[in-house]
């Protein structure tokens, strides 16, 4: 009998978490976030982790894995979770994999090798220098000129990635999209059983935008000065939406009044690449919970036994 696993996509704020706690709920079942910012320990509000009260006793996995300073590729996250989800199974667990990352979902529901490049401190210096000296648009040029394709799924303010992805193509001659560009053959070992949440744009922009005043009334601010006190303002974790921002409001760029505004603008942005990246897999069975929440629960529930 094919190993069973359920995963749930959809933009930020649609109500994912919820959703995989009532589904752990009746299946007994325990929880992998798929998030790549919740794997950070110490940024809590924003990335609205799940509270200890809101998790009515699911277990939840690859949540507060490391510290912002650290990194986690997307091949740490592949090979945490699949032993996660082997372990589940032989408990005869069905594991619930929930988050919006996409390509956390798709190295798991496909057939996907990342390379794994040691990483060369000598290549990283060079580029970290350039990016200091010309600016991080020049080496974002550069990888546009080696990696176009890489180019384009990295934010042009993720200096990180950037510079990772030069250092893969110089460290092995190969472009880091070249795993990413072959045709993508589903993971047969599993049967996955994929379900979207969305609903209509206006009502997803609204709670975004309600999602971020939470936020801020919570203590996004302070939760962000707390962690910049501990960790380099320009650590990997703090490219989150919502961090990145609170910095620039507290070093003194912005106002506070444009700090919400371009946090809500960049989180209605990655929700709308969200969903194109979403509605490209086929397998994917949509749901709109907030429009509809007890129909469309029981049609999952059925979906799912």
């Amino acid at each position: 009998m094919m190993k069973k696993a359920i995963i749930i996509v959809g933009p930020t704020a649609v109500g994912k978490t919820k959703l995989s706690i009532e589904l752990a709920k009746v299946l007994n079942s325990e929880i992998i976030s798929a998030d790549s910012m919740q794997i950070y320990r110490g940024m809590d509000i924003g990335t609205a982790k799940v509270k200890e009260n809101e998790k009515e006793g699911i277990k939840h996995h690859l949540i507060d894995v490391i510290d912002p300073d650290q990194n986690f590729s997307v091949n740490d996250f592949q090979e945490k979770a699949f032993t996660i989800i082997e372990h589940l199974n032989k408990k005869n667990i069905i594991p619930i994999i929930a988050g919006g990352t996409g390509l956390y979902i798709n190295s798991l529901a496909y057939k996907l090798h990342f390379q794994k490049t040691k990483a060369d401190t000598g290549i990283r210096k060079k580029w970290n220098k350039k990016a200091e000296q010309y600016g991080l648009s020049y080496v974002y040029d550069h990888l546009k000129k080696i990696d176009p394709d890489s180019a384009k799924r990295i934010d042009s303010r993720n200096a990180h990635r950037i510079i990772r992805a030069i250092e893969v193509y110089e460290s092995s001659g190969r472009p880091m999209s070249t795993e990413y560009n072959k045709e993508l053959s589903e993971n047969d070992s599993y049967d996955f059983i994929m379900i979207g949440l969305n609903t209509d744009r206006e009502t997803l922009y609204e709670r975004i935008n309600q999602r971020v005043d939470l936020m801020l009334e919570e203590g996004l601010i302070e939760e962000t000065q707390q962690l910049i006190r501990r960790y380099d303002p320009n650590s990997h974790g703090f490219k989150a939406i919502g961090y990145r921002e609170a910095i620039d409001y507290l070093y003194g760029k912005t106002t506070k009044d444009e700090m919400i505004h371009l946090i809500k603008r960049n989180s209605r942005r990655y929700a709308k690449r969200q969903l194109t990246w979403f509605r490209r897999d086929r397998r994917i069975i949509w749901f709109d919970l907030v429009k509809d929440y007890e129909h469309n629960y029981k049609k999952i529930e059925n979906l799912i036994k």
